[in-house]
Parts: C-alpha cells; sequence; structure tokens
C-alpha cells in the first residue's frame, strides 16, 4: 500500500508538471516546477521523478520559443540529470532520454555551472546512444518507441532516432492510425508530433484534425494535450519559415 500511495503520488506530480508544460506552450510563459515532497527518505522528491518522468519537454516551450527558462526551473532539471544517470545495461529509450535531457541542458546551462552530466559510466556523454534497433523494429513497436522519445521531436534537432523516424514515414503514420483505432490517446499523440515533422506525410492521414481528436478524446490526461500542443507549435513554426 505505501508504494502504491508513492506510484499515486508521482502519477499526481508528473500530471501537474505537464500541465504546467502545456500553459506555458499555449501561452508562451515560462515552466515553473513545484514541489519538494520527499518520495521516499534518501532525499528523492516528487519534482525530480516527475520530471526524470518528462524528460526534456520540461524545457520545450524554451526550446520551441527561444526564451530563457527560470534559474529555479533549470536548477531542478539539472539536477534531476545528474541524480538520474542511465546503467550502462539501462534500455534503448532511458539511454536516449537522457541524452535528450543533456543536450537540452547543455543549450541553457552556464559555463558556471560545473562539468556536463555524464552518461553511463565510461561513456561520453554527449555521444548518441545506438539507434539500429529502430529500423530493425516492426511498424508498430516503431510507433511505441517514438512516442515514448517524443522529447526528441524538436525543429532541427537532428539525432539518430530523428532520422530513423525520416526514414520511415507511412510506418509513423500507420502506427498513428493504429494508436487512434486503440484509444491509445498518449501514444497518438506522441506519434503525430513526429509527423509534423516528418515530410511526404499522406495527406488522407488528416494529421491536423486527427491531432484535434486525440487531444479531445485524451480527455483531461496533460501528457496528451502536452504533445497535441507540441505539434501545433512546431507546425506553426514551420508555416512561418
Amino acid at each position: 500500500m505505501e508504494q502504491s500511495g508513492a506510484t499515486t503520488l508521482l502519477q499526481g506530480a508528473v500530471q501537474d508538471v505537464a500541465s504546467d508544460v502545456v500553459s506555458a506552450l499555449r501561452g508562451g510563459d515560462h515552466v515553473r516546477v513545484s514541489g519538494t515532497e520527499a518520495v521516499d527518505g534518501h532525499g528523492g522528491s516528487l519534482a525530480f521523478a516527475a520530471v526524470r518522468v518528462l524528460g526534456a519537454d520540461l524545457l520545450l516551450p524554451h526550446v520551441l520559443f527561444r526564451t530563457p527558462p527560470v534559474p529555479e526551473t533549470l536548477t531542478v532539471f539539472r539536477e534531476t540529470v545528474e541524480a538520474f544517470p542511465p546503467r550502462a545495461d539501462a534500455a534503448p529509450t532511458v539511454l536516449w532520454s537522457h541524452w535528450a535531457m543533456s543536450r537540452t541542458l547543455r543549450r541553457f546551462d552556464s559555463p558556471q555551472s560545473g562539468p556536463p552530466p555524464t552518461g553511463p559510466p565510461g561513456t561520453d556523454a554527449t555521444a548518441e546512444p545506438d539507434a539500429r534497433w529502430l529500423d530493425e523494429a516492426t511498424w508498430q513497436v516503431l510507433t511505441h518507441q517514438l512516442a515514448v522519445l517524443a522529447p526528441l521531436a524538436v525543429p532541427g534537432g537532428d539525432c539518430a532516432v530523428a532520422r530513423a523516424a525520416r526514414r520511415r514515414t507511412v510506418d509513423v503514420a500507420r502506427g498513428f492510425v493504429r494508436a487512434v483505432r486503440r484509444r491509445d490517446w498518449q501514444q497518438a499523440a506522441g506519434a503525430g508530433r513526429w509527423l509534423t515533422l516528418l515530410e511526404d506525410v499522406p495527406d488522407a492521414l488528416g494529421l491536423e484534425a486527427g491531432l484535434d481528436f486525440v487531444e479531445l478524446m485524451g480527455g483531461t490526461d496533460p501528457r496528451v494535450a502536452l504533445q497535441a500542443q507540441a505539434a501545433r507549435v512546431i507546425r506553426a513554426a514551420g508555416a512561418l519559415v
């Protein structure tokens, strides 16, 4: 029961932080992270755990609008990156999530902040993890993994995962439709965000209307709204280029 209670608290914290990001994406405001309640007796906090779940998307409004984050938010982000380095045998999505956070941190951090965070032991934190497994994945698995790695879907954010997505636009589109049919709104929203960045997306997909539908059906889930709003901002930025 204690673990279940901690899980419920964490889920609530993730929802709260995601709501803050959505608000910033809609209004161009700064993201602020609140909540420092301890998750366990070792100095952990709901804020750090929630930021770890959201990953690089915590600072997404500042990446898209090219605004500096407030120092308090950047500090929480930096401390989260430093506190949760992945193990060498971590899953590929964990390695890529940490890499995305480290890349985002280097974008905003100052030289006075000290050395950059490290990756798994014995690795270069700036080096990209392996992404060849995406080329071999079925289109269903590909869509699921890309949705998990949606924080990597940013304009100009070239990396091996983004290149793999660009090579398989039709597969991602198929995965988007499948996720909608399965009512997996988080996966559909994440896939839709990727499709906003990809070329040669089939017109018959109706991506814009599809994302509106996904957000509507996602109800009060701010993680779905985050991906849908990110896609809108990315699309709008592309239209202005």
